[in-house]
């Protein structure tokens, strides 16, 4: 099997540093080639951070499981999930934090890959289920269940499942006209986000005061009490998704360089778009119906995971491990960055993300993108 060096343009050797023009030096590309002329295209640097976040993601949910108020070590933490704790750290530890830290860590993931898809599909910074209404279509159907059927926990997870599915396809109907243009799905987006915004207000008015109490508690976006009940489907939801998605990856790539260059490679676009969408969706619902509506870490994880790998293209790997890490991070700020007061996850992602928001707007507006 030999190595061979080339530029992301595919000609040989090692780009060079910047021109005159100021663009920056594309990334190294390295081609390795097996037997019976197979090949794998490797981008050292994107590998590099990609290894970087598993070790982080690893090293934080670690860390995430020894803390509480009987703390662990590290390497006692390690020890019970190999079986060679002691009976007390193997309830703490199994049955008690390792439950809620899965969730995190899948629930990152998939809304870092979902936040990767539509900003690539979209071809905007600003596409994110966030912004695009798909929390609350899931929130709407959360709070009717909550509200109007005075519903258990898995009939909540399968209204916002419900609600999130049904907002998505509104979405495209309303956003499609000979195909999906980035700018009109993020309005279409923005404006439902409005008018779900409406209905949740208005649900809330209408409750009584313990329920309307149970729909805060859900909306504000929670993993205190995750068990394995809300491990299991989500694992089973990315299991399938993450495939799926990355199977797709050169047609999105493709994609990316406009829909007519797409067309003349071969790629069937909008069969593409809507598979890509609907796995998002259903990654973003299935989130939601895990921990509530999480926000801002689909609008981040994909912008941090590209500065990091500094590579073209949508990232979907480096973005659902950046997902997976920001929200492990987040978990454990809501536990011990404010004393003795436990804050929900979704208040620390919402207080970070809204700073984040606030200065990628100032970035887009500067380099005359918005």
């Amino acid at each position: 099997m030999t190595v061979t060096a080339k530029s992301a343009t595919g000609q040989p050797g090692r780009p060079g540093p910047a021109g005159r023009t100021g663009r920056a030096a594309r990334p190294v590309t390295r081609v390795l080639r097996g037997p019976a002329g197979t090949s794998l295209r490797v981008e050292p640097r994107a590998l590099t951070a990609g290894l970087l976040l598993t070790a982080a993601a690893l090293v934080a949910a670690v860390v995430l499981i020894g803390t509480g108020d009987f703390e662990i070590a590290p390497w006692d933490v390690v020890q019970t999930l190999l079986g060679n704790g002691t009976p007390a750290a193997d309830f703490i530890v199994n049955d008690l934090r390792l439950p809620r830290v899965l969730v995190a860590l899948l629930v990152g993931a998939a809304l870092g890959m979902s936040g990767g898809i539509f900003q690539a599909v979209s071809r905007n910074p600003l596409g994110s289920p966030d912004l695009l209404g798909f929390h609350y279509g899931a929130a709407v159907g959360a709070l009717g269940v909550i509200i109007l059927l005075k519903g258990d926990a898995n009939e909540v997870a399968a209204g916002a499942v419900l609600g999130g599915l049904l907002t998505g396809l509104v979405i495209y109907l309303l956003a499609y006209r000979k195909g999906i243009h980035g700018y009109r799905l993020v309005l279409v987006g923005i404006g439902a986000s409005a008018v779900l915004v409406a209905v949740i207000q208005y649900l809330l008015t209408k409750a009584q005061v313990v329920d309307a109490t149970r729909a805060m508690v859900w909306l504000t976006g929670s993993l205190a009490g995750r068990d394995w009940a809300q491990v299991w489907p989500l694992l089973a939801t990315c299991a399938v998704l993450f495939p799926l998605v990355l199977s797709q990856g050169r047609a999105l790539r493709m994609m990316e360089m406009g829909d007519d260059a797409a067309y003349a490679l071969g790629v069937r676009v909008e069969r593409t778009r809507f598979l890509l969408m609907a796995a998002a969706i259903l990654l973003t619902t299935a989130a939601a119906a895990a921990a509530g509506p999480i926000t801002f870490v689909a609008l981040a994880a994909p912008q941090l995971a590209r500065r990091l790998t500094r590579s073209p293209g949508s990232n979907l790997v480096s973005a659902a491990l950046m997902g997976a890490v920001l929200l492990l991070v987040s978990d454990w700020a809501s536990q011990r960055a404010f004393g003795s007061d436990q804050l929900p996850v979704g208040v620390v992602t919402g207080l970070v993300g809204g700073v984040y928001l606030l200065w990628l707007l100032v970035t887009e507006r500067k380099a005359g993108r918005i």
